[in-house]
């Protein structure tokens, strides 16, 4: 039975933390594969200026081409409507039956467990993997249900980089420079000059 690990996000840019983690995981948890799921409507974090979920599949596909266990979605695209964890996973265990499927979540996140939309079915459906800084001590009422990996995570934030990509400072080593190509000639973000090689 395949082993497939979902990454999901706004991706609002994908940054070197995000591949970095997805890899981590991966490997740690012996997963066949890692698959990106940009949020088309997410229903708590929409943003005015939020880029198009076109956009945003492109630069995650732009960011995950060079590995090849890494893989992109645009299910919640093509579905329409906000995007439900619950509603992703039912539709993905109704077309792969034989896949084994993992939710990969930062370690922080595994607190809000209790609050996200049909959480008991969703625990019964996959395992979550939630990734935490090392000597993080889990203690939500979910965490038992919670497969967790310890990585020191690169302190990288798409908000931080959509700021500095509109006050024109560079995002080099943030973001692959395929993808800082693609925010500059795409004018994302603002009229800022963020480049790849500045």
């Amino acid at each position: 039975m395949r082993r497939i690990g979902l990454f999901g996000g706004t991706f609002d840019p994908p940054h070197l933390g995000h591949m970095m983690l997805a890899e981590e995981v991966r490997v740690a948890c012996g997963l066949d594969e890692v698959w990106f799921i940009p949020a088309s409507t997410p229903p708590h974090k929409k943003r005015p200026d939020m880029s198009s979920i076109d956009e945003r599949l492109e630069m995650v596909s732009v960011a995950t081409r060079s590995n090849p266990f890494f893989f992109v979605s645009s299910i919640e695209k093509d579905r329409g409507g906000r995007s439900y964890t619950i509603d992703t996973v039912k539709q993905l265990k109704k077309e792969y039956p034989s896949v084994e499927f993992f939710f990969i979540i930062g370690g922080d996140m595994v607190e809000s467990l209790s609050s996200w939309v049909g959480i008991d079915e969703l625990v019964r459906l996959i395992t979550f993997i939630g990734v935490n800084r090392p000597g993080a001590k889990p203690s939500a009422a979910y965490s038992e249900r919670v497969q967790h990996v310890d990585f020191a995570q690169v302190d990288l934030s798409s908000t931080a980089i959509r700021e500095r990509v509109r006050e024109g400072k560079s995002i080099r080593y943030m973001v692959q420079d395929e993808v800082a190509t693609m925010i500059r000639e795409s004018g994302l973000y603002g009229e800022g000059t963020g480049t790849s090689d500045r």
